[in-house]
């Protein structure tokens, strides 16, 4: 018999590949930045301000059963792409409803609303081509930049002088402005009809992403696209997401039927991605129906941040969304624990989804709070807040 050589001799004098990360641990901890999973129970018994269901539909009843209904009658799964066969007759009969509320041609579903508009950004630029992102822009747009390949230039957040002086100096024959119409981290609304303007008089086509402003913006909820008149109007993109206002989970590209038809031929995340569940179709469905209905909501939920923002001593905001800054990571996260047990959830947001020294509690409004809750959190957070300002949490 002949000797088997030891295929790793030095195996235990190596330095393990990924022990790097210990360290790297440490750093987060000690700057506060540490992150974790907190599983939550069925039925809360918090407060919560710190998702994105806006207009309290995650839990009504009409969505939940349409949930029900899509998973009994579909299945628990797309089981597929949807160019094999994830997509169903759900799916076909929501994309034309969706369309139609937000009063374009056509709309395209995503598994997800990152999906959505990293598939729309890469699949319409490329090599050769240049984007200009906005500074105030989702991580998803700023992944589907990176994804194309494009030339990308960053300007400050909602600055349109900017986009049309890199715009005027391009030498790229194709270029797209990517922007949100309200940023996530405060609520501000873009402007997004002076963008499309610089956009649009230096052949250029704009992509708004409508994730925080469905269900809160524009006529019904429609969004900013709407609220500006800018509806359909040429070389302009809509994105947007079903699991805020629309209660459920997925994203969407709207637009014109052109547009769509790329989308299915061209879009990575799409051709490459098993289908949303049919139950999520299903609940998203319900949900655009009650905000058709019950147009409202929209106005509800912009109330109830007015007064949340006016209670916890914050500015007014344009949106659902109410930002309180702490300044540090530690005592911003240690205000929102505080928070926790004091049973109201609230969201703390930390570099490097801030600007340093700008770490904050993050509310967020939903249409169906009740005038008793919106007094209970305003006393949790403001007293949660004040004291880490202070330092004594």
């Amino acid at each position: 018999m002949t000797d088997t050589p030891d295929a790793r001799p030095d195996a235990a004098r190596r330095p393990v590949a990924l022990a790097w990360m210990r360290e790297a641990a440490r750093v987060r901890e000690a700057e506060g930045l540490h992150r974790e999973l907190r599983p939550r129970a069925a039925v809360r018994d918090r407060l919560d301000l710190a998702s994105n269901d806006y207009l309290g539909l995650a839990r009504d009843p009409r969505v939940t059963a349409a949930a029900a209904r899509a998973a009994q009658e579909w299945g628990g799964g797309a089981t597929a792409s949807r160019l094999v066969v994830g997509t169903t007759q759900a799916h076909d009969a929501f994309e034309r409803d969706l369309a139609a509320f937000l009063g374009l041609p056509a709309s395209l579903v995503f598994s997800s609303g990152y999906m959505a508009n990293m598939g729309a950004v890469s699949a319409l630029m490329g090599r050769g081509d240049l984007i200009v992102s906005d500074g105030g822009a989702h991580a998803s747009l700023i992944d589907g930049c990176r994804l194309s390949r494009a030339r990308v230039v960053v300007v400050d957040r909602g600055d349109h002088d900017a986009v049309r002086a890199v715009l005027a100096a391009r030498d790229e024959e194709r270029a797209l402005v990517v922007t949100d119409s309200v940023y996530s981290i405060d609520g501000a609304v873009a402007p997004i009809r002076e963008l499309y303007a610089a956009a649009r008089d230096h052949g250029a086509a704009l992509l708004v992403d409508e994730a925080h402003a469905i269900g809160v913006r524009g006529p019904g909820g429609r969004g900013v696209v709407a609220e500006v008149g800018l509806t359909g109007a040429p070389d302009l993109v809509v994105t947007g997401v079903l699991s805020k206002s629309l209660a459920a989970q997925g994203g969407f590209v709207a637009g014109s039927d052109l547009l769509r038809d790329h989308l299915v031929d061209r879009a990575r995340t799409f051709i490459f991605d098993t289908g949303l569940a049919p139950a999520a179709v299903g609940a998203a469905h319900a949900a655009l129906a009650i905000l058709r209905d019950e147009p409202h909501l929209a106005d509800r939920v912009r109330e109830v941040a007015r007064r949340l923002a006016a209670a916890c001593g914050g500015d007014a905001p344009d949106s659902a969304v109410v930002s309180l800054i702490v300044g540090e990571p530690g005592p911003a996260l240690a205000a929102s624990l505080r928070c926790r047990d004091e049973g109201v959830d609230v969201g703390c947001f930390r570099p490097p989804s801030v600007p340093p020294g700008t770490a904050r509690l993050r509310l967020t409004a939903r249409a169906d709070l009740t005038d008793t809750e919106i007094a209970r959190a305003a006393d949790v957070v403001t007293a949660a807040r004040t004291a880490a300002m202070a330092g004594a949490v």
